[in-house]
């Protein structure tokens, strides 16, 4: 791959990349500012600048590693948004709606991006194509984070959910695997497809959520006028 090559993907990628995580870490922080925590407002995290959501291992060293080792799934993380959820005003119930801000956040640029593909057709010869190629990684890549997101496992913003859904004991039972749920993810995203391959089997984070992010994409391009 030429260098051209390298820095014409790098550009289709890196603004609905940056798009996606800074609006899913900033709509928490907002929610949670709405919902009586200023934490993340005090702290500078509920803005639009993508520098202040970047982890430098997490967004960039860790995908850009995967990119290179040819992985079929990319895996990566911004900075947390912090949230003090004792300090919101009813805990319990606006746990899962900071949570679930993140994803419903992604939702909404997809579909936004879905729209913005009609502005290709007016759009010069060469630069429509690199328009919409990024409008078409933006719908994905958002598309995966609201679906891998909502796995419900903390830290994982289903998980956190699924806390404040379920029924108190249960709820605390989950919560507890927070602190080895960073763990426990690294092991289903890279580990369980080198076990399963050895047995024969193809097991992946991918298939998992493949399905339900090809439902989603049919959905909102049919929602755009696109389908």
């Amino acid at each position: 791959m030429n260098f051209e090559a390298i820095l014409y993907g790098a550009s289709v990628w890196v603004l609905p990349v940056l798009t996606a995580i800074t609006f899913h870490e900033a709509a928490h922080g907002f929610v949670a500012w709405r919902l009586g925590d200023d934490t993340a407002k005090r702290l500078g995290r509920v803005t639009f600048n993508p520098l202040r959501h970047i982890d430098p291992f997490g967004t960039i060293l860790l995908p850009g590693m995967l990119i290179v080792a040819g992985s079929p799934f990319l895996f990566g993380y911004a900075k947390p948004v912090p949230v003090n959820f004792r300090r919101l005003r009813r805990p319990r119930r606006d746990m899962v709606l900071v949570a679930a801000a993140g994803p419903v956040a992604n939702l909404i640029i997809a579909f936004a991006a879905a729209l913005l593909m009609y502005l290709g057709a007016v759009l010069p010869a060469g630069a429509d194509t690199w328009w919409l190629q990024n409008l078409h990684n933006a719908i994905v890549i958002n598309l995966v984070l609201a679906v891998f997101n909502m796995i419900p496992l903390p830290p994982l913003d289903g998980g956190r959910v699924a806390v404040g859904l379920l029924p108190r004991e249960l709820g605390m039972r989950l919560a507890r695997l927070e602190r080895y749920g960073m763990l426990i993810l690294i092991g289903v995203v890279f580990l369980l497809p080198l076990v399963s391959q050895q047995l024969g089997l193809r097991i992946s984070i991918g298939r998992v959520i493949g399905p339900p992010v090809e439902f989603f994409y049919d959905a909102i391009m049919a929602l755009a006028g696109h389908g």
